[in-house]
């Protein structure tokens, strides 16, 4: 219903212009307009905004609840801290069995000199290299052991890394902050009050700049194309006008047929094209306010 308004409200200055040729295209002005909702649940401790407030990109507009939340983070640290605890020092686990092969070591290169002289036999040097083989598996099953509970143990630390970095993701989003510079056009809720994830806080808009959203015809695209320079005229009513620099910033690719109930069977058969003109607003442009377009001098 509101696009064929707007096409209603296009096609009847159109059909105007026939006449006069004083405008080009018609439309109402329009702004960006963001609704910014809660990414949590629970109570809205504070909303410092009204209609009309004026914020500035990432202020902290309200704040959800997060009490339970900051708790939650606490207690998955301190479990964290646990299992860090009861990781390995490796390096002290296996120092015992690393002295005793180097013991090993030295004992069995005594022997292979003693026995080149003649004061060892071979069954004494075989006995020691069969100890050593002994001390150097058990070592080697040590690491693996320690290793293997390490790794168990620096996963679940992950684990639980990651969930405390998903509640710090929640305690940055109970804090509600505006997403652009402007003004705050609407407030759905009050402080105090208990919220859903995804209900809505408030609506904003950048009303610095404007856009004047019309519909020209098929005929009328050969005139125009983004970023040309327009004129913009705004009505206020009882004569009164003000003429602004406008720029069109977006035309539509895609056509629409006029209502059958407009004007006249060649009226009908036209189509129709969406047009945007941004326009620098000096605080006198407001939502919903009509306008006019001179696509040339």
């Amino acid at each position: 219903m509101k696009k064929i308004s707007y096409v209603i409200l296009a096609l009847l200055t159109v059909s105007c212009t026939r006449n006069d040729m004083k405008y080009d295209a018609s439309g109402t002005f329009e702004a960006t307009e963001i609704t910014v909702s809660a990414e949590t649940q629970g109570k809205l401790l504070f909303l410092n905004c009204d209609e009309g407030t004026k914020l500035k990109k990432g202020e902290v507009v309200a704040c959800v609840d997060t009490v339970q939340t900051y708790l939650q983070k606490l207690q998955l640290e301190a479990s964290n801290k646990a299992v860090v605890s009861k990781k390995s020092d490796i390096n002290k686990q296996i120092a015992a069995q690393k002295e005793e092969i180097k013991k090993q070591k030295r004992e069995l290169k005594r022997y292979q000199e003693l026995m080149l002289h003649g004061a060892a036999t071979d069954k004494q040097v075989d006995d020691l290299s069969a100890q050593l083989k002994v001390l150097e598996r058990r070592l080697q099953a040590t690491l693996s052991t320690l290793n293997n509970g390490n790794s168990s143990l620096t996963a679940e630390s992950s684990a639980l890394d990651i969930q405390v970095a998903r509640l710090n993701d929640l305690l940055n989003k109970s804090q509600i902050k505006a997403p652009v510079d402007g003004t705050v056009l609407a407030k759905y809720t009050e402080a105090n009050e208990i919220v859903n994830m995804g209900a809505p806080i408030f609506k904003i808009a950048d009303l610095r700049q404007m856009f004047l959203r019309c519909y020209v015809t098929s005929k009328q695209l050969a005139d125009i194309k983004v970023g040309q320079s327009v004129k913009v005229i705004s009505d206020y009513g009882d004569d009164i006008q003000k003429t602004y620099n406008g720029t069109i910033s977006w035309i539509s690719d895609t056509s629409e047929f006029t209502p059958k109930s407009i004007q006249t069977d060649d009226d009908r058969g036209d189509l129709v094209y969406a047009v945007k003109v941004a326009v620098k607003n000096d605080g006198l442009l407001k939502i919903g306010m009509y306008g006019w377009i001179k696509f040339k001098s």
